[in-house]
């Protein structure tokens, strides 16, 4: 049986020579195909780098049909190369030709060889090509080859990336990295952002990939590790983080993870194959995150990401660059724009939060996730600040440095970066056309937003931080219709003690100046962990043991948190609302708890809130069939849209194949809108909804002729909105829409209905 011929770090030595060789870039790539080959015994070695219209281009080989080099490709996904290139993982065949995804390419001649195994070339978690061994012998290779084989290719990743390939292959141009290029994602916060990038866990640039002695190499890993473990528990030490929930980090998770048996052993075996202790940590945690990228389920992506946070502070330790912070703006390559003005676009994987918070908020231009979700907390949080955010953005990441140009297009879900003239032209026209719109809505920040036929709405901001609270004032919002109790419980390392929380909402009361202001009660579990409470694992999370279910099991985080809620608001008025709610039973469980904490209060001489109103969010459509029952048990309702809409549908928001299959403003939705406003109206309860449907000028324009009074949004937004309904009949809007709830879908949409008539009506916004 054939086997590794010599050892990776014999292997890995001979390819630092080549590499140091006075050679051509095609000349060093096949001396390196041919030492791979030779040592892993194989009579096939076949190296295909990524173009960047996702096609797999063969580079260089032994053993294939020479001829075949530079011109024959796949496209990611197909054949087994393909395969390998889309789910960044090994593949390890003996017998290639009978697996359902081979494809043959009869110009190299690969039919002669049945073993088959490929690794992909990984940079930062992403594919960059795929390196592959064969032979005719029909064979599983072993781990170890594995092993050997991955670590030859993160050296072939630095090669690719270096861009000393520039100049080969059918489309040389593609390879290089430093051009302008369009990243395509999705629309998370609407805005334009130009600026400067900043990285949020810049990546170090690891330089020297082999080592010279393994025992200095491992010392250094040990020495690193240690000095990671002890910044940790010194950054727990900090009280001021722990007193300032706003700018802490998660750290316990992090202690744990620091000490991971598992991932402390695969860096020492990548040291053992030959790489030095930064470029086993590299490795290690590229390997990482390309599973990562794999991972559907919210709580494991965000353990994960723990991992991911730790290798880039581990490598940190090591490359000694104490330049690299998060704070970012410090530590571009290019401060030079920014002196003059120039914002920066904030550049993460994801990111918690908190950790937006670190930035400041007048230099943040905009931010791009390359993951996340649109309803995420840290695009909440982005959103109430202003901050144009584009999500999805696979790719990012790899393609960009700190203090490269950026521009991004929060409504279309574009990143340029480095752009060419033309695009930088086209989108400062834009950007001055949303700063004349800016100042238009800001000319009508005192006025009231009453419609052309006299009707008065009262359009309410969303919050849930201190940071959030100045925007009352600064965009006109007429108080707070949903305030994200959450928040400050999953940006504190650790749970907000009753004090803590009494403190921060009598400090949003004291803002609002009597304004309304609607606390819901901690809404986590499912997708938002708080790393302090024992969390269950869930196949779907979103359906599962959260909000109101999880305060009704453990009554002393609901006792607690209203208990907080009735001493901040003392002598003043108290509104709170209950999320989640599936049956009215839970509203009577829930009222006997807080009747519960108000007894203890009476007895103990504290002074009570004015008036207190209890309420129930409706975003479960098993509700809808206990109106009648629900109104009589509640003092007002608010509709959270986004998720009423989601499990109305059965379609997860953040899932961007379905997220934009089901019209929000069709009827089947706007029809449950509509009853839970006649059964508010039978009753005589009061109405509002929050949630990214009040601030679409269509789902606005619904609710406004449903009877919805109260509408709560982004601050950004109230603008926008009010702009709207200034300009707006409502009682002719209202003519025109309820007739058409009704009808038989297959002619003309609700959504086409409410353009005609906004086109018809002139109405601008």
């Amino acid at each position: 049986m054939t086997s590794i011929k010599t050892g990776p770090r014999v292997l890995l030595k001979r390819l630092r020579e080549v590499m140091a060789e006075s050679l051509g870039a095609q000349e060093k790539l096949d001396k390196i195909v041919d030492h791979i080959a030779a040592n892993m015994v194989a009579e096939v070695c076949s190296v295909y780098i990524l173009r960047s219209n996702d096609v797999l281009e063969l580079y260089a080989t032994k053993g294939l049909n020479p001829k075949a080099v530079h011109e024959v490709s796949l496209k990611v996904g197909e054949g087994l190369v393909g395969t390998i290139a889309a789910s960044a993982r090994p593949l390890n065949i003996q017998d290639a030709q009978s697996h359902p995804s081979f494809a043959l390419l009869p110009e190299t001649g690969e039919e002669l060889f049945n073993s088959f195994m490929g690794v992909p070339i990984l940079r930062a978690g992403c594919s960059l090509g795929v390196l592959v061994v064969q032979n005719k012998v029909k064979r599983i290779y072993r781990e170890e080859e594995i092993e050997a084989l991955e670590t030859t290719a993160m050296v072939l990743a630095e090669l690719i990336a270096s861009g000393d390939l520039k100049g080969l292959g059918a489309t040389a141009n593609e390879l290089d990295i430093n051009r302008p290029r369009t990243i395509r994602g999705y629309s998370f916060a609407n805005g334009i952002g130009i600026g400067d990038v900043v990285l949020h866990a810049p990546r170090v640039v690891v330089k020297n990939l082999f080592n010279e002695d393994v025992e200095f190499e491992n010392q250094r890993l040990f020495q690193a590790l240690d000095k990671l473990r002890i910044s940790i528990d010194k950054m727990f030490e900090r009280s001021e983080l722990i007193q300032h929930g706003e700018a802490g980090e998660v750290l316990d998770a992090y202690r744990m993870f620091a000490n991971d048996k598992g991932w402390v052993r695969r860096m020492i075996e990548a040291v053992r194959n030959g790489l030095t202790a930064e470029a086993a940590v590299e490795k290690v945690q590229s390997d990482h995150q390309a599973r990562l990228q794999r991972v559907s389920d919210p709580y494991i992506r965000d353990r994960m990401s723990d991992f991911d946070d730790l290798a880039h502070r581990l490598l940190r330790e090591l490359v000694g660059d104490d330049q690299i912070s998060r704070q970012g703006p410090q530590s571009t390559k290019d401060t030079r724009s920014r002196d003059q003005g120039q914002k920066i676009i904030v550049v993460a994987r994801n990111m918690a939060a908190a950790e937006l918070l670190d930035y400041s908020k007048e230099n943040i231009g905009g931010l791009v996730l390359e993951d996340g979700g649109s309803t995420s907390h840290v695009v909440i949080v982005a959103k109430a600040l202003g901050i144009p955010v584009v999500g999805r953005a696979a790719g990012i990441i790899t393609n960009v440095e700190n203090g490269d140009e950026v521009i991004i297009d929060g409504e279309e879900g574009l990143a340029f970066l480095r752009p060419s003239g033309d695009i930088r032209l086209s989108y400062m026209d834009k950007v001055h056309f949303h700063a004349e719109r800016q100042r238009k809505y800001e000319k009508l920040r005192d006025l009231e937003a009453i419609s052309l036929d006299g009707t008065k709405i009262s359009l309410q901001m969303n919050a849930g931080l201190l940071v959030d609270l100045p925007q009352l004032k600064a965009f006109g919002a007429d108080g707070i219709g949903l305030f994200r109790t959450e928040l400050q419980f999953m940006v504190s390392a650790s749970f907000p003690r009753p004090g803590q929380q009494e403190q921060l909402y009598r400090k949003v009361l004291d803002e609002a100046s009597g304004m309304p202001v609607t606390f819901r009660t901690i809404d986590v579990g499912g997708d938002k962990v708080l790393p302090y409470l024992r969390s269950v694992h869930e196949e779907n999370p979103a359906l599962g043991w959260r909000a109101v279910r999880l305060a009704l099991d453990r009554p002393g985080l609901l006792k607690s948190q209203i208990r907080a809620l009735l001493k901040a608001a003392s002598g003043r008025d108290l509104s709170v609302m209950l999320p989640m709610i599936t049956e009215v039973h839970e509203i009577r469980r829930a009222r006997l708890i807080i009747e519960h904490e108000i007894e203890v209060l009476k007895k103990f001489g504290y002074e009570l809130p004015r008036n207190f109103s209890l309420g129930a969010m409706i975003e479960v459509p098993s509700i809808l069939y206990q109106l009648d029952e629900l109104m009589m048990e509640v003092d007002f309702i608010s509709v959270g849209s986004n998720d009423l809409f989601q499990f109305m549908m059965a379609s997860d928001r953040n899932n961007m194949i379905i997220a934009d299959r089901f019209d929000p403003v069709g009827r089947p939705f706007v029809r449950a809108l509509r009853s839970i406003a006649q059964a508010a109206r039978r009753h005589n309860k009061k109405l509002s909804l929050c949630g990214d449907f009040a601030e679409r000028p269509m789902g606005a324009l619904v609710l406004l002729a449903l009877g919805y009074q109260s509408i709560s949004m982004s601050a950004a937004s109230i603008g926008l909105i009010k702009s709207m309904i200034r300009k707006l009949d409502i009682t002719k809007l209202r003519k025109t829409l309820m007739p058409a709830i009704d009808e038989i879908d297959g002619g003309q949409t609700l959504r086409e209905l409410l353009k005609d008539f906004i086109d018809s009506n002139g109405i601008t916004y």
